[in-house]
């Protein structure tokens, strides 16, 4: 309907619902922006239910920003009804646009995880190996809770999206941003990435690089050194990702003199962040002993988690792990 104003909704799928918290930091310009919107869908904040957005029209969602990864059998499913009801939906965050932590649970199967959290896991009272039900009888009927899938899987690996918003979570302005342009009807070609620079964190670090380069003896954890502010991390053996992760978060943990965590996800041309990186800090060894190299690396502490710590679920390794973890795969 003409002059009609557009329908936002937001969901939290697999997430820590930091992306939720973001949204609430833009203060009074939510406010502006929920004058000018009408969010039909966001039970992170109001009382929505799923039988809300299933009553709609298939399309009659406007905007759909979506956070977190692909967990359960419940995730899966709303995925599917926000896709069959949004024109346009938005992977928010890194847990929906790459897995983010919760996309660290690959390196195991759902089996493993439920024995180590149900059954092993030190406790304080008599419940271990006590498992939740996946469906109990009750007086009021059946309470049945989602299935535990194996696989973390990012949206857009389960349903097609329009766009891909990245962060952990994604910086206010960065949001206030990307709700101006949508509402100017200025979204750029589809299946783009919004609200983040081409640039990598690297190209954009004011610190200093040194004019010949440098090599690294060793590798060390950031409390193990008592880091230079205005130094660039890897110059000082401390591994930052910011030479693998996209711009446009503004350098907040860089500015607080910690390396960038890599939540903005890999810059355009990179195919598997966490590979990149382990390229780029072995290139950055100084031996010319062969053998030396292997204990070099072997001070990366825990190169895995920390190589993929946003983007497991979207990498070569699930993908391998997994057999064909095509995008494609299962879309709607």
């Amino acid at each position: 309907m003409a002059g009609a104003k557009p329908k936002l909704a937001f969901y939290w799928a697999a997430s820590c619902g930091g992306c939720e918290i973001t949204i609430t930091e833009l203060g009074m310009q939510l406010i502006a922006t929920g004058e000018k919107v009408d969010i039909v869908f966001w039970p992170c904040l109001m009382d929505f239910k799923y039988s809300d957005v299933e009553a709609l029209e298939d399309g009659e969602i406007d905007v759909c920003f979506f956070n977190g990864a692909i967990r359960s059998s419940e995730n899966e499913h709303i995925a599917r009804l926000m896709r069959q009801k949004s024109k346009v939906l938005v992977s928010f965050g890194s847990c929906s646009h790459t897995g983010g932590i919760p996309g660290l649970a690959n390196f195991y199967d759902a089996e493993s995880i439920l024995e180590r959290v149900f059954d092993t896991a030190p406790s304080v009272d008599d419940s271990r190996g006590t498992r939740p039900a996946p469906s109990v009888e009750m007086p009021e009927g059946t309470i049945e809770i989602p299935t535990f899938y194996d696989q973390v899987q990012t949206l857009d690996q389960t349903v097609d999206v329009d766009y891909f918003m990245p962060g952990c979570p994604p910086v206010a302005d960065q949001v206030w941003n990307v709700f101006q342009t949508i509402l100017n009807g200025g979204l750029p070609e589809r299946r783009a990435t919004i609200g983040a620079d081409a640039k990598t964190n690297c190209d954009v670090c004011p610190r200093e690089k040194g004019e010949g380069g440098f090599r690294v003896k060793e590798w060390k954890r950031p409390h193990e050194v008592e880091l230079d502010p205005d130094v660039c991390f890897l110059a000082q053996g401390v591994i930052c990702c910011g030479p693998v992760t996209r711009a446009g978060c503004g350098l907040p943990c860089i500015s607080g003199n910690m390396p960038c965590r890599g939540c903005y996800g890999a810059p355009e041309g990179v195919v598997d962040q966490g590979a990149k990186l382990l390229s780029a800090i072995g290139a950055l060894i100084d031996t010319e002993e062969p053998e030396a190299v292997a204990d070099i690396m072997d001070t990366v502490v825990d190169p895995a988690g920390l190589s993929y710590r946003f983007g497991l679920a979207n990498s070569l390794l699930s993908a391998l792990k997994y057999g064909n973890n095509s995008e494609e795969e299962g879309k709607v």
